[in-house]
């Protein structure tokens, strides 16, 4: 959706704020309008929207500017001119394309232009806004929050900027529903109405987490992406296979059509020192193509003992309008963890050796100084997309990432009341990925009606190659004190491999969505997927022609609220999941069903929602305690259940008055099993965020103040105390209810120069991110602040 198109009496950016056109549209038919009046900006955005035409403007021309009322049935000339009445500003309408500018044009002539919206949605930066315009994560159809009949959260860029999300990890803890789960200093997970996020997309293609060998997803820096879409429930639509959780949807930054750079300088508790620099405008006179380099590089210590790492992280990326009518987008990013003194098994054992609970300090790091999960991630990228005369988009994209780890390590263990030694093993690995994605979405008149279609064929392709280091490690002197432990072990001789991983994954899919206008007022949106997953090597599986359908409807109560129904499946080959016959479990399948309402207030600004979800799950893999109790087993069964989330979650982002932003959400859910039994309760059952800032007025009004907090109610997990005498007890251990509060506060020096505050956890809670985890525990952050300088080219 871009032109290359600038008026010759003013050298202006042009902000493309429309969807495309319709096939054999005219100027003079009529159409069903309705605008109110609003600011000018969102006024011709609607219009966009409304009449599918493509709607050029400066945003300087239309700053500060309000519209006409537009209501009715006219034609879009007739229409464009009401909505413009009294503003002063001109148009063109020429073919499918309204040109709007400020002064009359005698001509046009090759420029810049600044795209506002894509077939990813509403770029965020720039906006102010924590909502965003438009998002296309649930069915490639791009769609306002409130058309889209699923739950989905945005953090957009400036919550990110606001609350100094730095991390992937901080930007999860600030997303509604979410809970984080840290394993160990280098592992993380995230967990949505009780289940894993295993399912990532970068711009869209989907990829799969792999948690046991951690090779760099969740250590993504945020310096590089626009906003992070986090879509809740099963997404099988698009991703093919995965958990029923959600996905995780981060979208890359995009050049600007003005030149536009800055430069950041941060520097926090634990001597946490950060630079970034982001440099974007035109390459060329015309502006067809355009380019951006980003840079970042953090040096952190932590409040763990003997512990620290550094990140480097490197982004380019060109647009290059080949014609009019089509983008063609080159890119690659390159992001490295090198971390020292890494944990290994948690952090915290919980119990000693002779079955004691152990009070150790929120410093303990149980892993010595030579441990490091070395994690990297290279990708490049490339994208082609063409606009057609009669409203439709051609779009391909391929992705080439590799992700890799390089892991010694190692943790301290209690072999008895008076002896304390290292364990230790090595893990080092690559996994090389290939995906394309190439899809047609666009308008088709049936009925008398105007809908929506999209039709889309992806292949992905991993190869896993790894190594482990487990049975032929030679330990120095392997006796230490535990209680007066700093991490000073001698790193072993770690000999030969003692097992070799190489996997192969292939995935294919066809998939395609439709949108259908049964009425003014109500939206049908059916699709399908028909998924081949295959893996070779290590381990095997396959399934073919798996049919996953997509089902959703939304009904427009009013201006303001619109009613959804939603369903959506998805399944997971569990090739570690073996009965006690040794066969592979079947798949691993998750069904959502949601009901609920989504607001839109002040044109999109404030966007909320309040939904009602379900979801199944049949063959969940637990354990065969009566196969494994046996003398004779000498390997872990498995047999699959089946469980059941409840809950409803509430939403409300964006503008509540000028100045004024606001991201919260509220979520409570229950899961059980079979027989009734709660699962999953490390997650909680509920859980509160909020985070919001204001610009103050008048004489303050180079001052922003902000805050936030998140509660969640208890957590608890069952943990084996191996040192309680006669062989040990399981016991429950409860991480009670917790409010954590942050708190920013930005000035803006000068024009250019602005300074930001953030502290964290401001009343220092103990709590903890993890229980169980190798009957370990892992404490969340204490109280830290971090100041960052920004100057603005």
């Amino acid at each position: 959706m871009r032109r290359a198109l600038n008026f010759n009496l003013k050298p202006c950016a042009l902000a493309l704020a429309a969807s495309l056109p319709v096939a054999g549209y005219a100027q003079a038919q009529e159409i069903e309008i309705d605008i109110p009046a609003q600011p000018l900006a969102t006024a011709l955005q609607a219009f966009g929207q409304q009449t599918n035409l493509q709607v050029l403007y400066s945003p300087t021309d239309v700053q500060g500017k309000t519209s006409t009322v537009v209501k009715g049935k006219q034609a879009p000339n007739q229409a464009i001119g009401t909505l413009l009445k009294g503003t002063g500003i001109n148009y063109t309408l020429q073919g499918n394309a309204v040109t709007i500018n400020a002064v009359a044009s005698s001509g046009l002539e090759l420029g810049a232009t600044q795209v506002t919206a894509n077939q990813l949605g509403t770029v965020t930066e720039g906006t102010g806004s924590y909502t965003p315009g438009t998002i296309a994560t649930a069915t490639r159809l791009v769609l306002t929050p409130r058309e889209t009949p699923q739950s989905i959260s945005v953090v957009t860029r400036q919550v990110m900027d606001d609350f100094g999300l730095k991390s992937i990890d901080d930007v999860m803890r600030h997303t509604p529903g979410i809970t984080v789960s840290t394993f160990d200093t280098e592992r993380t997970n995230y967990y949505s109405r009780g289940f894993s996020i295993e399912n990532f997309q970068y711009d869209g293609i989907p990829t799969l987490r792999n948690a046991q060998y951690s090779a760099g997803q969740t250590m993504t820096d945020m310096a590089i992406y626009d906003r992070v879409e986090v879509l809740k429930g099963a997404t099988g639509l698009l991703t093919g296979a995965g958990a029923p959780g959600g996905t995780i949807n981060l979208i890359r930054k995009k050049p600007t059509s003005e030149f536009k750079s800055s430069i950041e300088l941060g520097a926090g508790s634990w001597d946490n020192y950060r630079t970034q620099v982001d440099v974007s405008g035109p390459l060329t006179e015309t502006g067809n193509v355009r380019g951006r380099a980003v840079a970042a590089y953090q040096d952190k210590k932590s409040f763990l003992d003997h512990y620290s790492r550094k990140t480097g992280v490197y982004y380019g990326i060109l647009e290059i309008d080949v014609t009019p009518d089509t983008l063609l987008t080159l890119g690659a990013d390159y992001q490295d963890s090198d971390p020292k003194g890494s944990s290994w098994t948690g952090t915290h054992t919980i119990f000693d050796a002779v079955g004691n609970k152990l009070d150790l300090p929120r410093s303990f790091n149980n892993g010595p100084q030579w441990g490091s999960w070395q994690q990297y991630s290279r990708t490049v990228f490339a994208t082609l997309e063409h606009n057609f005369d009669n409203g439709w988009v051609t779009k391909g994209q391929y992705n080439h990432q590799v992700n890799g780890y390089d892991a010694p390590l190692g943790y301290i263990s209690q072999d008895s009341a008076t002896a304390s030694s290292i364990f230790a093993s090595k893990y080092t690995g690559e996994t090389t990925s290939d995906s394309l994605d190439v899809y047609a979405s666009g308008p088709f008149d049936l009925f008398g009606r105007e809908h929506e279609l999209v039709i889309g064929q992806s292949l992905s392709t991993s190869r896993w190659k790894g190594k482990d280091y487990r049975g032929n490690v030679t330990y120095f002197n392997n006796s230490y004190d535990f209680y007066n432990w700093h991490g000073e072990a001698i790193e072993p001789l770690w000999g030969a491999p003692s097992k070799f991983n190489d996997e192969t994954t292939r995935q294919t899919g066809t998939y395609i969505t439709g949108r259908f206008s049964l009425t003014d007022e109500m939206h049908l949106l059916l699709g399908t997927r028909i998924a081949n997953y295959q893996v070779t090597g290590t381990s095997d599986s396959e399934e073919s022609g798996k049919v996953i359908p997509y089902a959703g409807l939304t009904y427009d109560l009013n201006e303001n609220f619109t009613a959804y129904a939603s369903y959506s499946t998805i399944f997971k080959p569990q090739t570690e999941y073996r009965d006690n016959t040794r066969t592979m479990l079947d798949p691993d399948e998750g069904k959502n069903y949601e009901l609920g309402v989504k607001g839109e207030f002040f044109e999109g600004r404030l966007n909320s929602s309040l939904a009602y979800f379900e979801v199944h799950e049949t063959n969940r893999p637990v354990t065969d305690s009566a196969f494994n109790s046996l003398p004779t087993t000498d390997f872990t069964a498995y047999v699959g259940t089946k469980s059941k989330t409840k809950g409803y979650e509430a939403e409300i982002s964006g503008e509540l008055t000028p100045g004024w932003q606001l991201q919260a959400g509220y979520t409570h859910k229950i899961a059980r099993d079979d027989d009734g039994k709660k699962v999953s309760t490390w997650e909680p059952e509920d859980q509160v965020s909020f985070y919001t800032t204001y610009k103050l007025k008048g004489n303050l009004d180079k001052l922003t103040v902000g805050g936030g907090a998140r509660w969640q109610s208890a957590g608890w997990q069952t943990v084996r105390n191996w040192g309680y005498p006669g062989g040990g007890r399981s016991e429950k251990f409860t991480q009670e209810p917790y409010w954590l509060v942050d708190l920013m506060t930005r000035y803006q020096v000068t024009e250019n120069l602005s300074a930001t505050l953030n502290v964290n956890n401001l009343f220092d809670k103990h709590y903890y991110t993890n229980i169980g985890f190798y009957d370990s525990a892992y404490p969340g952050d204490p109280r830290n602040f971090m100041v960052t300088t920004r100057y603005d080219f």
